[in-house]
């Protein structure tokens, strides 16, 4: 894997030989998972990927307690303090390498050196804790960096229809809002695909702009 400059915004590539003694390139995208506490960052990325994921999960502690709200969410023992990485191919020629964001306000400032160089993100929502998918959703805004929302449906919670969440997050028109479940591959990668349609738009039109 080529390694990308930390300021490059452009995609990565993998160059190997293919069968006929030729050198093949094939597309490697960065995108980034994130959302509240306990919102199901790692599950996602760890049912999805298609090599081990790494995981930086650690024990919550007493010295937690007060600052993590575990409210909705008792049975949560570990928390992510610096990220989860995985990696998925969606066809032949093109992998996406996902890094899940830690959820907790503590550990932001790895935010900035995560997105950078990311095509879009996904941001995990819970219904019943909506409210905090907010930084999330306000940091990729005001970075203008595609996104998508991906309603995890956890049983037991109400079900609410996607354009009842756009309406209560006031995304912008065309923000694409999906349901799914963090726990099957099948639900994750659908969300992988509709993000990497919408970033790749997104990343047109303002190419386009920027050379009328």
């Amino acid at each position: 894997m080529t390694a990308k400059n930390a300021h490059d915004d452009s995609p990565a590539h993998d160059v190997h030989s293919d069968d006929t003694g030729g050198d093949a390139t094939a597309l490697a995208l960065k995108i980034l998972v994130a959302g509240g506490f306990g919102v199901g960052k790692t599950t996602l990325v760890g049912a999805v990927s298609e090599i081990r994921p790494l995981r930086t999960e650690e024990l919550l502690s007493e010295a937690g307690q007060g600052v993590d709200d575990t409210g909705g969410i008792d049975e949560k023992v570990t928390t992510t303090v610096a990220m989860d990485f995985g990696r998925i191919t969606i066809r032949s020629g093109l992998s996406l390498y996902l890094f899940g964001t830690p959820g907790q306000d503590r550990f932001w400032f790895l935010w900035d050196e995560l997105a950078q160089g990311a095509l879009g993100a996904v941001v995990l929502a819970d219904t019943r804790r909506l409210e905090d998918c907010f930084p999330a959703v306000d940091y990729f805004e005001h970075r203008h960096i595609p996104f998508v929302v991906a309603v995890n449906c956890f049983a037991g919670a109400r079900r609410h229809g996607a354009d009842d969440v756009l309406r209560a997050l006031d995304l912008d028109a065309g923000t694409p809002v999906v349901l799914c479940d963090a726990r099957e591959r099948d639900s994750g990668k659908e969300v992988l695909i509709r993000l990497v349609e919408y970033a790749g738009r997104m990343h047109t039109a303002r190419l386009l702009d920027s050379v009328r």
